[in-house]
């Protein structure tokens, strides 16, 4: 019998025929996966089921070829970031110092060493310098200021710039330097060591912290006279809420010492009307001076 169990494409009257007629009709045996059923037609598109079929699982990352791989060095493991610097708002929540102890019993080298190290403000976190002092340390005159500034601050020296400058010919009108000594010198210091940030009024607990400071420096010098000039150098040394305008014309006393009540070279340069008044001020320290 003829074997025409190859031809799927003919029916089974088709193939009868051609057993009939002796024809033998060949063609290539399917691959042994494909089945002698006919294959299923696709449906069309709209018998789709509503539900999409699965995607097919995401295949696996193709390895690089081994010359283009970097090669296996630390530098292709995780590296730790270094430590991050702490932020400003972790600097400023940082516990602050305590004042030196023993001030009142210092001596010059131990108290600059003291306000230079000092952390018990927080003005400490911003200055780039602290402002001691400068002059004569055993001179007749004393000026007290009241807070550095910017130039003060990055100098470390108190009333340098325009008001240093003005401060400086007031002092020479009346016979003195802060360069000179004895009757021709002055010791300059300010109420603040430090400056307060953008050159703010100082607070009440930062001029109380640097209040033993400056105590100190006036029993070191032990002037004859204090120029108090400024609002905050005149009510930290008198302990008063008094304006400069009802306090001027008197000799107060701190420490037993005289204090003559004038006006911050500052505010001159801003009010040069009333240089005149700051002139009488510094005429009655000189008066002060001669009657002790």
């Amino acid at each position: 019998m003829t074997d025409t169990s190859f031809v799927p494409q003919l029916d089974a009257r088709q193939r009868a025929m051609l057993a009939e007629m002796g024809v033998r009709v060949w063609a290539p045996k399917p691959p042994p996966a494909v089945t002698a059923e006919p294959p299923a037609v696709a449906p069309p598109v709209a018998a789709a089921p509503a539900t999409p079929p699965p995607s097919a699982p995401a295949a696996a990352p193709i390895a690089a070829p081994a010359a283009s791989r970097a090669p296996a060095t630390p530098a292709a493991r995780p590296v730790p970031a270094p430590a991050a610097a702490p932020s400003a708002a972790a600097t400023a929540a940082a516990p602050l110092g305590l004042r030196p102890v023993g001030i009142d019993t210092m001596d010059w080298p131990a108290l600059q060493a003291a306000v230079a190290g000092c952390e018990a403000c927080s003005l400490c976190r911003s200055r780039k310098n602290t402002v001691f002092g400068v002059g004569d340390t055993q001179a007749d005159w004393m000026v007290i200021g009241e807070a550095p500034g910017e130039n003060e601050d990055l100098q470390g020296e108190p009333f340098v710039g325009a008001a240093g400058q003005l401060l400086d010919n007031m002092l020479r009108a009346v016979g003195r330097s802060r360069s000179g000594s004895g009757e021709q010198g002055a010791y300059i210091a300010n109420v603040l060591k430090c400056r307060p940030p953008a050159n703010r009024n100082p607070q009440p607990q930062e001029v109380a912290q640097c209040e033993p400071y400056l105590a100190r420096q006036v029993a070191l010098v032990q002037p004859k006279v204090i120029i108090a000039m400024g609002r905050f150098a005149v009510q930290s040394l008198l302990q008063t809420s008094e304006p400069i305008g009802r306090l001027r014309g008197q000799v107060h006393r701190y420490q037993g010492v005289p204090v003559i009540v004038t006006y911050h070279p500052a505010y001159l340069l801003r009010t040069p009307g009333d240089k005149g008044k700051a002139w009488a001020d510094l005429c009655l320290a000189m008066e002060t001076v001669a009657a002790e």
